[in-house]
């Protein structure tokens, strides 16, 4: 393999200059996020950082649909870490991630701010705990996101939806509903900010960051429903899907393709 095609100067510059918004965004909501915690008072400022920083990224992120503020358990297909910065900015939700995150330098520290779930997805034994850890983060979060295809795709395909971490709704806590969520990204930059083949993450992210202009992702907050109307994980699994697959098309205006690496 060859190496990953590198931005020209103007490129470079406007990683730069994302780069240091980034770093005075951090270092205005980070204090303001630990006063309110000193204080014990709710703190915006970990959503207020994904939004903002999803703008500096260049993302230009429009609800559609209405987002349920707490109870909820998002169902979501995903693209890239962008999506991350997107929903968390839209909605305040917390994330389920794999445990390499929250040991990466800085994105780590970040996402346990704004109280991430880490789960070992190879930890087989280890699921009942990752679980327990779901329950408790429902409780305290009120909203928490899953991306149930466990990789990223092209934005015009939809993988099987795994379903061990949806274990957490096998019973449904009391009065937890689950909302899908189709992210769209405006065609043909979904395809060119998707995160899928052998890009390293920080390719991928200088890649990103690099790109000139911006470019729209609309997140569909689609219909809710109640879980105990589909009982056991892969219903909830394949209900979920169901409605975002039909979202997502409705928004391609034409059928999926099936996702292939590149």
């Amino acid at each position: 393999m060859g190496e990953p095609p590198r931005p020209g100067a103007a490129g470079w510059l406007r990683l730069g200059g994302r780069a240091l918004l980034l770093v005075l965004a951090l270092f205005l909501f980070v204090p303001l996020h630990y006063l309110f915690r000193l204080v014990r008072a709710p703190s915006p400022w970990p959503r207020l950082f994904l939004g903002t920083a999803a703008r500096i990224a260049g993302a230009r992120v429009e609800v559609v649909g209405v987002p349920l503020k707490r109870d909820v358990f998002y169902v979501s297909n995903h693209l890239s870490w962008i999506d991350i910065l997107a929903l968390g900015g839209a909605s305040g939700t917390a994330f389920v991630a794999k445990a390499e995150i929250g040991t990466a330098p800085i994105v780590g520290w970040l996402s346990r701010m704004n109280r991430t779930v880490f789960v070992k997805r190879e930890d087989r034994m280890g699921v009942a705990e990752q679980i327990n850890q779901l329950r408790d983060a429902l409780a305290d979060n009120w909203a928490i996101t899953v991306f149930p295809e466990g990789t990223t795709t092209d934005g015009r395909s939809l993988l099987p939806f795994k379903t061990p971490m949806l274990r957490v709704l096998e019973p449904p806590p009391p009065g937890v509903l689950v909302q899908p969520v189709l992210l769209e990204y405006d065609r043909p930059d979904g395809e060119d900010i998707a995160w899928v083949g052998v890009e390293s993450g920080k390719d991928n992210g200088i890649r990103v960051l690099s790109r000139p202009g911006s470019f729209r992702l609309r997140c569909h907050f689609l219909e809710p429903f109640n879980p105990r109307d589909f009982p056991g994980r892969k219903a909830i699994a394949a209900e979920s899907r169901r409605r975002i697959e039909a979202a997502l098309v409705r928004a391609l205006g034409e059928p999926l393709r099936p996702f292939t690496w590149h």
